[in-house]
């Protein structure tokens, strides 16, 4: 099995590269599908790779050019010296399928990759040494990179990504359209600009501060709006959530949902239009009471895969399990949070994990919530791209709000302590029901703003 040839179209190689030395333009229509250790012949990873080098310093790309690189670097005779870059620029007259060729030589890369991989976790499966959780992970993180590959490339020039900059910039201006995931909560999505892809947002607060009423309130207003979402749920079952959502949407308190006989007619219609309206929604609850942080990554690229979903929240991060290696709960807790921020930057989708506050808040006269409240790791701060607070004055029986004018009484805080790409230290006050677990923008802003348009995904 091993003596068997790799897959491989080395003709097809040669093709490409023959487009390149007839039209060098053409570089740009597939450096978003190949990269050098695509080719398999070392001579042409070699040629392929001085030609790109030769574009990124916007010299001319020919048979001259390319032969000087070579001869710079000290590689011409080891792909053939010049009689083979000649022979390859006879190989073709036009560079119309230069990208037809070269998703060929992708998809051979592909398939030696996925070889390597799969004869790899065959022989670490054989040893009774391994972690069998850990190469489980390791296993599907290799198979999901390579997904990745096949699903885009990895080079993008630099003139392409302004363009297309540029085109996505002048679209969101005109439509004031927000780069990032629209919560509906509009000044918070004035100050963050939406919740960016890639980025770890963390909603921390003391228990009965609303954490999970508002991570499901911005998930309801997203997948409302046909955005897929993921919810990761380690606290509460779904049908707990399915509840609280019907109760959000109903306007029926949650609390009565334990004694159905007891709703009248009008309110039993009430619940039904709400089933209704929500059934649309892809949402998708994932209520796995125990689970590591390898087995959230495994679970999220596989709903990134089936489901597309743009956005996903994890209720909460304390109850995730981290390395269990970890010489204290602290070094666990940093492992989680680091594992939340690489699933995000894999995935590119904002992350938001709901984490609990320590006691401290308690025993100050103030008990608005400062960055040194987060529980059990100063890694969170660190990994986190932004962080929220959510703060109800008046379970404190303080009557008015940070600014001192505004009554407490059905009012939460989401202060800002942290936004790595935008102003820290701002807060805003949010409407909270709390008989339907619900947030929603404040009645003065209901009356006077509009809801910013949503990126198109």
């Amino acid at each position: 099995m091993n003596d068997r040839l790799p897959p491989q179209a080395v003709e097809v190689e040669a093709l490409v590269l023959g487009a390149l030395l007839f039209d060098a333009n053409s570089l740009c229509n597939i450096l978003d599908v190949v990269i050098d250790t695509d080719f398999y012949k070392p001579a042409h990873q070699i040629i392929f790779r001085a030609m790109v080098n030769l574009f990124e310093k916007r010299n001319p790309i020919d048979l001259i050019t390319v032969s000087e690189e070579l001869k710079r670097s000290g590689e011409l005779e080891k792909i053939g010296g010049e009689y083979y870059l000649t022979d390859l620029s006879t190989k073709v007259s036009s560079s119309a399928n230069i990208t037809y060729h070269a998703h060929i030589v992708l998809e051979r890369s592909l398939s030696r990759n996925l070889i390597h991989s799969s004869t790899e976790i065959i022989e670490r499966a054989y040893s009774e040494t391994e972690d069998t959780i850990q190469l489980l992970e390791e296993a599907e993180q290799k198979i999901f990179s390579i997904n990745q590959r096949r699903i885009s490339g990895k080079s993008t020039p630099l003139s392409k990504a302004l363009l297309e900059y540029q085109d996505k910039f002048e679209k969101r201006r005109a439509i004031k359209e927000l780069s990032g995931v629209a919560t509906g909560y509009y000044e918070l999505d004035e100050i963050t600009a939406g919740l960016q892809p890639s980025n770890l947002i963390i909603i921390a607060g003391r228990p009965s501060q609303g954490k999970t009423a508002l991570a499901l309130s911005m998930s309801q207003n997203i997948a409302k709006k046909k955005i897929p979402v993921g919810f990761f749920s380690l606290e509460m079952s779904t049908n707990e959530l399915v509840t609280r959502t019907i109760s959000a949407l109903s306007k029926i308190d949650g609390h009565r949902f334990r004694v159905p006989h007891r709703f009248s007619d009008n309110e039993v219609s009430e619940i039904v239009d709400a089933i209704h309206t929500s059934y649309p929604y892809p949402l998708y609850i994932d209520d796995s009471a125990s689970c590591s942080i390898l087995e959230l990554r495994a679970k999220a690229r596989r709903m990134f895969s089936e489901h597309k979903i743009k956005i996903m929240f994890v209720d909460y991060l304390q109850l995730l399990m981290g390395n269990k290696n970890a010489s204290s709960r602290e070094q666990e807790v940093s492992s989680v949070s680091r594992g939340l921020k690489a699933i995000a930057k894999d995935l590119d989708i904002p992350v938001v994990a709901l984490s609990q506050l320590n006691r401290l808040v308690e025993s100050r006269s103030t008990k608005r919530p400062m960055l040194s409240d987060l529980r059990e790791s100063g890694a969170i701060e660190q990994d986190a791209d932004v962080v929220i607070f959510t703060h109800r004055p008046e379970m404190y029986n303080e009557k008015f709000l940070y600014d001192g004018k505004t009554p407490s009484e059905g009012l939460a805080e989401l202060i800002i302590a942290k936004q790595r790409n935008g102003a820290a230290g701002e807060w805003l006050p949010l409407q909270f029901a709390k008989q339907f677990t619900r947030y929603e923008n404040p009645a003065i802003h209901n009356e006077q703003r509009t809801e910013p348009a949503q990126t198109a995904f």
